[in-house]
């Protein structure tokens, strides 16, 4: 074999390894830019996981944020309708009061009225010795229809006529104006048994009172409904 022959085989042999070592080049590319592109896929994915968990985590912030305000302004609406409720209630209570002031202004049928005040309120006591008190401006009133009113209980309840003495200690007087703040009373009369264990509120504020609370959910339903 001649220098030529083994020139030419050299080259062959180098050119077979070029080939070799650019196949494998290029199958050692392939395969790295595959695991690559897998690697990226994966960590992409895993970031938009992430992503995704941190919106919901978010969404879920913003929607209990959401549930809690409206919670807080459906209270609060409720709150400012049942203030306005009472309100409405209070103001017919407070209307209702300066009606009883007028009561006794007509003077005969608050005097009839006195009359069966003072006689319900001995049917309640069913007391041999009572004490009754009323407003000062209502003292001649009162003494004017007593005698009838003991007579007439006497009569109902089939017993010998009380002694009833009037308290020179007053109920609190009519209100001196419209604002005013001081203690007062309307009308009517408190009688109590001698030893005091035993008390008949009956002053129309009493009676006001009473009935407001037994007739307040009537009252609730003919102004608001169920």
């Amino acid at each position: 074999m001649n220098d030529a022959d083994v020139t030419q085989q050299i080259q062959q042999m180098v050119r077979f390894i070029r080939q070799e070592a650019e196949e494998k080049a290029n199958e050692i590319s392939v395969s790295a830019e595959e695991e690559f592109n897998i690697e990226k896929l994966q960590l992409v994915e895993a970031e938009k996981k992430k992503v995704r968990q941190e919106y919901e985590r978010k969404a879920k912030q913003v929607e209990i944020r959401k549930k809690i305000e409206y919670s807080m302004q459906l209270n609060a609406s409720r709150i400012k309708v049942l203030q306005a409720q009472d309100d409405l209630v209070n103001a017919m209570k407070d209307e209702a009061s300066e009606g009883l002031l007028r009561v006794s202004e007509n003077e005969r049928p608050y005097k009839k009225l006195l009359n069966g005040l003072i006689v319900q309120s001995l049917l309640r006591l069913r007391e041999p010795a009572v004490l009754l008190r009323c407003r000062e401006v209502d003292r001649k009133l009162v003494e004017s229809v007593l005698d009838n009113a003991v007579q007439e209980y006497a009569q109902k309840a089939g017993v010998h006529a009380p002694k009833v003495t009037i308290d020179r200690v007053y109920l609190p007087p009519p209100p001196k104006s419209a604002d005013s703040h001081e203690p007062y009373c309307s009308g009517g009369v408190v009688l109590a048994s001698q030893d005091g264990k035993i008390v008949c509120e009956n002053t129309l504020d009493a009676r006001l009172d009473v009935i407001f609370r037994q007739k307040l959910p009537v009252i609730r339903k003919h102004l608001y409904g169920q």
